[in-house]
């Protein structure tokens, strides 16, 4: 059977309040639990009005605090930006509060404006260029194996926990996934940003694998906006709002959530409208039939059988809805 989860990037939707969309989503992680989603990971953004996750790892131990078993994660942390040795000890932290339930995905973004970058350093210029050796010592940290002639022999993240958080990286194509192959880690395939090089991406993931102690076979998932509801009419035009959001999100505009009606009553120019085609490959909009349908092709042709589901609606209600729809239509 499919397994499904959720990549929750906490969107706010216009004529919310943050802390309401905060409490809300720690419901919505207790109902996913509650429905059989087997992750409940937790996207990085800066900067923005309307996605409000900026601190993943706190909003794991607050959400794995409301629940029992759902796996936690990010997906992902900024790893250029930060110390790979912090990084490791707050999921060890992390998996020391909730053992066996903690997963850590990373990704190579910069993490927006020069400026911002800037401002999460500190200052401190950052190469994209120190990625490998900064996820190569990530790694180490977690799992306790970094080399004697390291420059940092000696030094241990703590705390010292029985099991290591499981490790992903996020990606876009075939150079991520080799690079996650050939670290024994986990690959995520980021579909819902561009969908284009994901079966190539998996096919170099699992032929350059190299197995280890902590992951003997690939791990893989694939990240992709699905809007699910009773009929292709009625997901049509809730997804009318994740299409305006979206595309206000690309062009460094409102961020918020805008609610269906606002989308349908919206004056797009042409390039607008040719954008939101092009948008429409990142994800799956309709009924059950038409999700599953659509779903198991992507799985067949990706090979891999484990999803996160993005669904950034207007309406708690509506993406509670979907998530439910889904999880029924992919349970059969």
């Amino acid at each position: 059977m499919m397994k499904l989860g959720i990549l929750d990037q906490v969107p706010l939707s216009k004529g919310q309040s943050v802390s309401d969309r905060m409490d809300e989503t720690i419901k919505m992680a207790t109902i996913a639990e509650e429905l059989g989603y087997t992750k409940y990971w937790f996207a990085e953004h800066h900067g923005t009005k309307g996605m409000l996750s900026s601190a993943p790892e706190i909003i794991m131990a607050a959400v794995a605090a409301s629940t029992k078993q759902i796996r936690i994660g990010t997906g992902g942390i900024l790893l250029p930006q930060y110390s790979p040795f912090k990084i490791a000890e707050v999921s060890k932290q992390l998996e020391s509060l909730f053992p066996g339930r903690i997963d850590i995905g990373v990704g190579r973004s910069p993490g927006g404006t020069p400026a911002l970058r800037k401002a999460l350093v500190d200052g401190e210029p950052r190469s994209l260029e120190e990625f490998d050796r900064q996820l190569e010592d990530l790694i180490h940290y977690i799992r306790d194996t970094l080399p004697r002639n390291h420059a940092y022999s000696g030094v241990k993240a703590s705390p010292q926990v029985e099991t290591p958080p499981p490790m992903w990286l996020l990606g876009l194509g075939e150079n991520s996934a080799i690079q996650a192959a050939k670290q024994g880690i986990g690959y995520v395939f980021g579909h819902f940003i561009k969908s284009a090089r994901g079966r190539q991406a998996f096919e170099a993931y699992r032929s350059n694998f190299i197995p280890n102690e902590w992951s003997q076979a690939p791990q893989m998932l694939t990240a992709i906006f699905v809007v699910c509801a009773e009929t292709d009419e009625q997901a049509e035009y809730l997804a009318k709002s994740q299409d305006l959001w979206l595309l206000r999100v690309e062009k460094e505009l409102d961020s918020r959530v805008p609610s269906s009606e606002e989308a349908t009553e919206y004056k797009y120019t042409d390039e607008d409208q040719t954008r939101m085609i092009h948008n429409r490959t990142r994800m799956i909009v309709g009924s059950q039939e038409t999700v599953r349908r659509e779903l198991v092709k992507l799985s067949e042709r990706y090979g891999m059988d484990e999803f996160l589901i993005l669904c950034n609606l207007h309406s708690a209600k509506d993406r509670i809805q979907s998530y439910r729809l889904l999880a029924e239509a992919m349970s059969q």
